[in-house]
């Protein structure tokens, strides 16, 4: 009998010294995993791009190792490790081994880092515990201080010597702990992209990354201003080149300081905001950037965006007259469509989300960006008319082609869907009796007659059968107006209840997996030359329209037999030449034997229908495979497309194989 677990005082433990972070890395780093591994990069890069952005050196060095050890160097005054008085410890036991011990808990009091991207003390420490080893190199005050770490723990304290150069500067080289992070091989793209990053928001800092021995260089001159140039596509510092970037307004970079607080009782901080954006036809992103952090998910400066570019949009259509009588306003993903904007925010005192840094959500940061936002919108609309006329009459087409698109979709949905019971509303179905989705099967076959005797033939409880009556359209050559104004396919598309879907736009909302009816879709047509036509343009049509259901094996071809061989009181089906030649020989090749091709499906026998083509037991179906659809339409649109070169060589040279189709008597 298993012993009971008692749950009392003696219960709670304390996590200490190391094992705050090597056995919790998620609550410091975000999480175990590649994630946080890359957090903890970020948090010693932290540190060099503060020094930089104070004005204490303008390279940063970042290398990376075959053994994934990290190294991360700068030309800052150097982080102190010598002894704190005030403390009674030396400052790299407060640094590199306790949490929330640090230098930038008052920024604006003594402003040794007026806008940080270190606040909580806790980067350097966790990363040394996060660490299989860490090397700390530090210039300074005329020594170089050296430290060595093994899986958090010191080893041989501070070594310090006197060096004769004035240089200064931090070096950290450390190697992740696979025993904390259950991957440690940062890829190349995380370092590019993050140094990238941090080029635009620190003008003037260079980046050096050397990856393995592949070496790159970022650097901006001017910030947020060339970086939203670059990704528009225009050279930096370009004014009269519109059209080579699609402009519809010229880029505008805009920078303001504010002072305020997030409530009544607390204290008063600074907020340094700057902003660059522009109106494009071929660009569309929003980016922002907090104490040279990039705000993966935005808050407040996001909300600020939303809020300033709708209202100011919004009043400049009232005020000129843009919008038509009782017209909607513009909403942000009208505007998001077509505007390029970058953010670079600092402030003295930041409320991120959490220690990974991926949002802030200060009150004043969004009040006071949203109020210089729209005024700056105002003036720059007041100022530059064409720019405010060109701008307001692209969000409009946005407005405009997205209530269009949301018109049409529910217009498709209303058309193409609706309840179970169809029959009604669709000529000639007959829906089978069961609502059991796993067992319904529905028959596409080729006309009255063979409706008729599929109808006759099939297992009504779960078994149903629409006819497609007359030729269908071409869904390869007609555009989706065209289609949809097809009965025939509109028919099927009602009862197969799922939507439509295009190639060009695949997902579509008008599209949903989850309605569709039937459990099999099964084309049963002719085995002759109008029967494989038929087949192959309800195949063109689903993959066209539908071809999430090929790719999900919805869709199956009924294979009707060939031949009837009969010999007195016995019958055999057979599907090709070969199988054929078996049965004969199976039979001994009797005397009296009748062999004749099978008959069309409306000729048949309900029993023989059954028998052949509708069993689950008998009969054979061949699923279709996304493969099969592609090459199908790549044949058809040979055959029947506009490419009559290739249709000519394709006849010129297997033309011959297909003689016995045609009636040449």
């Amino acid at each position: 009998m298993a012993t009971r677990k008692i749950y009392d005082n003696s219960s709670i433990t304390q996590l200490k010294d190391e094992d705050r972070v090597r056995k919790r890395p998620g609550g410091i780093c975000g999480s175990d995993g590649l994630e946080g591994c890359q957090h903890a990069v970020f948090e010693i890069l932290s540190n060099s791009i503060d020094e930089a952005r104070e004005g204490h050196g303008k390279v940063i060095r970042v290398s990376v190792f075959g053994d994934h050890s990290i190294e991360v160097s700068d030309e800052g005054r150097g982080c102190p490790v010598d002894w704190n008085e005030r403390e009674g410890r030396f400052n790299w036991e407060l640094v590199f081994c306790e949490l929330y011990a640090g230098g930038k808990y008052h920024n604006e009091a003594d402003e040794n880092y007026e806008f940080s991207l270190g606040l909580n003390g806790l980067g350097a420490c966790a990363t040394q515990y996060a660490s299989e080893w860490m090397d700390v190199e530090v210039l300074r005050d005329g020594f170089r201080y050296t430290l060595r770490f093994e899986k958090g723990r010191n080893l041989g304290g501070l070594k310090k010597e006197p060096v004769s150069a004035r240089k200064t500067g931090s070096r950290h080289r450390w190697k992740p702990d696979r025993d904390v992070f259950t991957d440690v091989a940062v890829p190349r793209e995380y370092f590019t992209d993050t140094l990238r990053k941090q080029a635009v928001v620190n003008p003037g800092v260079t980046f050096l990354l050397d990856y393995q021995g592949q070496k790159d260089s970022f650097f901006y001159q001017n910030g947020i201003s060339d970086y939203l140039r670059e990704r528009v596509g225009a050279p930096a510092g370009d004014e009269t080149e519109e059209s080579a970037a699609g402009y519809i307004t010229q880029p505008v970079f805009r920078q303001a300081e504010r002072r305020g607080r997030d409530r009544e009782d607390k204290p008063e901080y600074k907020v340094r905001l700057s902003a660059a954006f522009c109106f494009s036809q071929t660009a569309a992103f929003c980016e922002h950037y907090h104490n040279s952090s990039y705000l993966e998910h935005g808050g407040s400066p996001d909300k600020a965006v939303r809020s300033a570019f709708v209202s100011a949009l919004d009043g400049y259509c009232k005020q000129n007259g843009k919008y038509q009588k009782a017209e909607t306003k513009v909403t942000w993903p009208d505007i998001s469509e077509c505007l390029c904007f970058v953010s670079s925010n600092f402030s003295t005192a930041t409320s991120y989300e959490n220690q990974t840094k991926k949002a802030v959500n200060n009150r004043f940061i969004q009040e006071c960006m949203t109020e210089w936002l729209k005024s700056q919108l105002e003036v720059f609309f007041i100022e530059n008319k064409a720019a405010a006329e060109a701008a307001a009459a692209q969000v409009l087409v946005n407005k405009r082609s997205r209530e269009t698109a949301e018109k049409t979709r529910l217009g498709l949905k209303k058309k193409l869907s609706g309840s179970m019971d169809i029959t009604t509303r669709v000529g000639k179905f007959h829906d089978c009796r069961t609502r059991d989705i796993n067992r319904r099967e529905v028959y596409i076959v080729e006309g009255d007659s063979a409706l008729g005797a599929c109808k006759l033939a099939r297992d009504s409880d779960f078994q149903a059968i629409i006819p497609v009556r007359g030729k269908i359209l071409n869904c390869l050559k007609a555009d989706l107006d065209k289609i949809l104004k097809n009965e025939i396919i509109t028919d099927l598309v009602k009862v197969l209840g799922c939507g439509i879907e295009t190639k060009v736009k695949k997902g579509a909302a008008s599209f949903d997996l989850s309605a569709l009816r039937w459990n099999k879709v099964i084309i049963c047509t002719d085995a002759d030359y109008d029967g494989f036509h038929i087949r192959t343009m309800i195949l063109t049509m689903l993959y066209r329209l539908t071809p999430t259901l090929i790719e999900q094996g919805y869709v199956y071809i009924a294979e009707s037999p060939l031949f009837e061989i009969t010999h007195k009181d016995k019958t055999a089906f057979a599907w090709s030449e070969t199988e054929k030649e078996k049965v004969l020989e199976g039979w001994g090749h009797p005397k009296g034997v009748s062999v004749n091709r099978s008959k069309g499906l409306g000729e048949n026998e309900p029993d023989m229908m059954w028998l052949t083509t509708m069993s689950p037991e008998t009969r054979r179906l061949v699923q279709v495979t996304p493969e099969d659809a592609a090459l199908t339409e790549e044949v058809f649109d040979m055959l029947l497309g506009d490419n009559i070169a290739a249709r000519k060589t394709f006849i010129a040279e297997h033309g011959i194989e297909y003689l016995e189709l045609a009636d040449i008597s």
